[in-house]
């Protein structure tokens, strides 16, 4: 039973003004009554009437003065309450009034006591937690460069880490998540078995598994004095064999007419040795024989080069040729070079490339060395000169099947001798110490030396193959919500949801715009964004944003508010898909909105089912504060010193984002009720339910 607390403002004005007026209506009846019997008249029958009257005004004054020196005061007082409770950091003071302006300095006080108090929990957290903190950074760094994709579920199967490259791994699977269940992603029927039997001491167990349009190669292992974690990785096996079926077994089968072309071509030759020797058999024969030779050879050339043209695409899939940006291959090669000094200026248009990164930065080292000693020793000294001041410039252009990384000079091209020598140099910064020339080979490539057009300029001229990518590199940002080893202490899953504390439930915090009021009159959701709180945490990156179109012009009235036109959702899909997509990132979440009423009836007219609990967080400010007016969400971000990021209000996403910063604020003033249970707090919303806020929209 929640506790009542100060009636609500309107309930006790009107019943403020009711009591005055039934004392006016009385004066007045006394009033004419005395003057029937009394029959004053002037000076004496003005201050009758005004005696009569006296009680009502009395009642009227002492009414307006409570209202204004105590009632709104203390209105205040549990507004600021309510916001120092939610976020006890804030700075925001607001300076009680009326009969209650005493308390000020007390308050204040209590408040920078409060503060300073958490300040000094916060400084011996954080000097007690250096350490790990050290090695959470280092850890996340490390996932964010390891390029195998990599899961980690607690003993519940619940997901508590995974890296950059299991995020693009499964890229548009809304099963992968922070606390979302390993069936949820995987069939759990093919790893059954393999789960229950994984031996403790980490030894890997691999098979094959069915996902999506995709086999996957999982390799499980139980990780070693842990509480039954289990570790996973991930390849795409189908990737593979379409390899060992295309390139490679294109080029096993030629392998078998290259043996008989070879064959046919040594018989030939022993024959026509033989009749030469012999010099009694006719010469049609031999030429005959000379004919089979001739197509023989031309048949075996042609193999040989398909032959190479394979090998040379397998060289160009091998694992070691990875893409590479040229910018970022300037910059590695200058800092290579000599990180103090910038010998090499990136010139052009940037382009990707394929190639072994090491190697390459191993084989301009090199190059660029013995320019410097071939000018040194063959150029007068003005052209030296100039080479030395101009450096060495880099650029990159792109043909039908190569990029073709160039190294420019003043000064005059490279002759082929010179390039024959360092192709011999030995490369030592390699392992097994191989040449120039073997490093062109494992590129597929050569290099040549040419003059500029203008006359003044020369270049080196590498070819490389091409990458079917044109935009910049992405830059990867930490993200914080990678890993929660926190999650592996949640209850269990299959624990009664009823029962489950408040900070562990997984929520969805979801909005959507529409392009009307009147759903049940045709208007339909033409945005839905979501976003997702675990153990606790509002995850930055875990969102769901989808415009819908909604088959209909959206009003512009309604456009004035969103922000939304036909156009931007000219080309989104329909509503049921969406949702499809939306009831599978839900998942075992609970779902939490802002007047959830009107959302889930914007979703709920469909033949997708959302029978999971939702929560209110218009209902539950109601129910916590009766007294107070205004739990629309613009009222309570002030209330809670929250904020709206710019260009977000009235935007699905940006909507759930911050009726999730408002959850976690109203969370510590429900436990400080007892409130801490699901069940318990639908409860709590649900006495909310009759109660009318006319400022609640």
């Amino acid at each position: 039973m929640k506790p009542k607390g100060l009636p609500k403002r309107q309930r006790l004005i009107g019943a403020w003004l009711l009591l005055t007026a039934f004392s006016l209506l009385g004066g007045a009846l006394f009033a004419v009554w005395l003057d029937s019997q009394l029959e004053v008249t002037g000076v004496y029958q003005l201050l009758l009437w005004l005696g009569c009257f006296s009680g009502g005004a009395t009642i009227f004054a002492v009414g307006l003065l409570l209202e204004r020196m105590l009632f709104s005061p203390v209105r205040q007082l549990q507004a600021q309450l309510a916001r120092l409770v939610a976020n006890p950091d804030t700075e925001d003071f607001s300076q009680p009034q009326g009969w209650l302006k005493g308390l000020a300095p007390d308050l204040r006080r209590a408040q920078e006591s409060w503060q300073s108090d958490r300040r000094s929990l916060h400084r011996a957290h954080a000097d007690g937690a250096k350490s790990a903190t050290r090695i959470r950074k280092e850890l996340e760094a490390l996932l964010q460069v390891l390029e195998t994709p990599l899961l980690l579920y607690d003993k519940h199967r619940r997901l508590m880490l995974f890296n950059q490259a299991a995020e693009q791994f499964f890229a548009g699977t809304p099963s992968l998540g922070l606390g979302k269940r390993l069936e949820a992603l995987f069939p759990l029927a093919s790893l059954q078995q393999t789960l229950s039997q994984l031996p403790a001491d980490g030894t890997q167990r691999e098979l094959l598994v069915p996902c999506d349009c995709r086999w996957l190669k999982v390799i499980v292992r139980r990780v070693p004095e842990s509480q039954d974690e289990t570790l996973i990785t991930c390849s795409d096996a189908t990737a593979a064999w379409s390899n060992e079926r295309g390139v490679r077994a294109e080029l096993a089968q030629m392998l078998t007419p290259l043996r008989q072309h070879t064959a046919s071509l040594v018989t030939a030759t022993d024959a026509l040795s033989q009749l030469r020797q012999h010099d009694h058999t006719s010469g049609s024969l031999a030429h005959r024989l000379e004919q089979v030779a001739n197509e023989e050879s031309i048949a075996l050339s042609e193999t040989v080069a398909r032959v190479g043209g394979l090998i040379e695409a397998i060289q160009q899939q091998g694992e070691r040729l990875t893409s590479i940006w040229s910018n970022d291959f300037w910059q590695m090669l200058d800092d290579y070079l000599d990180p103090a000094h910038r010998l090499i200026t990136p010139i052009g248009v940037p382009a990707w490339f394929k190639g072994d990164a090491p190697a390459l930065m191993a084989l301009f080292n090199s190059l660029v060395k013995h320019l410097s000693d071939y000018f040194k020793n063959n150029l007068n000294d003005n052209i030296k000169n100039s080479i030395k001041s101009s450096i060495f410039e880099g650029e990159v252009s792109i043909s039908s099947k190569h990029t073709y990384l160039d190294l420019i000079w003043l000064g005059p091209p490279i002759p082929e001798r010179e390039l024959n020598q360092w192709r011999q140099q030995i490369l030592d910064a390699l392992p097994l110490s191989p040449s120039a020339a073997d490093v062109l080979r494992q590129h597929a490539s050569e290099v040549w030396s040419i003059q500029d057009a203008d006359g003044q300029h020369a270049r080196l001229r590498l070819p490389l193959p091409s990458v079917e990518q044109s935009e910049a590199p992405r830059v990867v940002t930490p993200r914080p919500e990678f890993h929660d080893f926190g999650i592996a202490d949640l209850p269990p899953p299959d624990a009664a949801l009823a029962n489950r504390p408040l900070r562990s439930l997984e929520l969805v915090i979801f909005d959507t715009e529409t392009t009307g009021l009147e759903l049940r009159r045709g208007d339909t959701v033409i945005s839905l964004g979501a976003c997702r709180i675990v153990n606790g945490r509002l995850l930055a990156s875990d969102v769901f944003d989808h415009y819908v179109n909604p088959q209909r012009p959206i009003p512009a009235a309604s456009t004035a508010i969103h922000g939304i036109t036909d156009n931007d959702v000219i080309d989104a899909p329909s509503l049921i898909p969406v949702l499809a997509h939306f009831h599978d990132y839900i998942g075992d979440a609970v779902l939490l909105a802002h007047n959830a009423a009107f959302d889930m009836l914007a979703i709920s007219q469909n033949s997708v089912l959302f029978d999971m609990p939702v929560l209110d967080t218009l209902l539950i400010s109601r129910a916590l504060d009766e007294a107070l007016d205004g739990h629309d969400l613009d009222s309570l971000v002030q209330r809670y010193g929250l904020i709206f990021p710019t260009g977000m209000r009235h935007t699905a996403l940006g909507d759930a984002r911050v009726t999730g910063e408002l959850w976690l604020a109203l969370l510590p003033r429900l436990e400080a009720r007892g409130i801490t249970t699901l069940e318990q707090l639908l409860h709590f919303q649900a006495s909310a339910f009759d109660r009318e806020d006319a400022s609640a929209s």
